[in-house]
């Protein structure tokens, strides 16, 4: 009778471990080359405070003079915000909703961030991304909690550049300490 010679178990585990890792490392490498050059065409506008699908915009294209590499641009007269990869190509754009104090337009860096943090203008927010400060009022991207994007108090000195809580989410993956921020008119 022949010997059956039986593999252990903990190879198995060694296998598999092993291509769970090497799949990893294939999705990371593809992940931070962005998107595929069609890809930037298909980038779209995120959902209305109403639920609603926004228009798309006219062009989700980088816009002129806002520099090169890896950053996140933000228009002031446009109210929007592009996540830029190292090609130069948009990995997201969507609108936002600034706060009574704005930066003026230049080369920032993200300087720090925070989790959560009550605003101003006393709505929970989270991804808090700090990128300037203008007369001692801190300027950063965030999201409500909640998702609102309520218009802050006409009298208070708030930098909160509100977004929808997925655009928040995103920034907040996209925005390490570090990343470059173009602010354009």
């Amino acid at each position: 009778m022949p010997v059956r010679r039986l593999i252990p178990p903990w190879t198995w585990v060694t296998v598999l471990t092993a291509a769970a890792v090497a799949v990893v490392a294939v999705l990371a490498v593809q992940a931070n080359r962005g998107p595929h050059p069609a890809a930037a065409d298909r980038v779209k506008a995120s959902p209305s405070a109403s639920g609603h699908a926004s228009p798309a915009p006219e062009s989700t294209a980088v816009p002129d003079g806002s520099g090169s590499g890896r950053r996140i641009v933000y228009s002031l007269s446009g109210h929007r915000v592009w996540l830029i990869d190292v090609s130069d190509q948009p990995r997201r754009t969507f609108k936002v909703w600034p706060g009574t104090v704005s930066p003026g337009p230049g080369a920032y860096t993200v300087e720090s961030r925070k989790d959560a943090t009550t605003g101003y203008d006393g709505v929970n927010i989270e991804h808090i991304v700090y990128f300037a400060a203008d007369a001692g009022v801190s300027i950063a991207f965030s999201n409500a909690v909640n998702g609102a994007s309520p218009p802050p108090p006409s009298a208070a000195r708030t930098g909160g550049i509100r977004m929808h809580k997925a655009d928040g989410a995103a920034l907040w993956t996209f925005g390490t300490v570090g990343t470059p921020v173009r602010v354009i008119k």
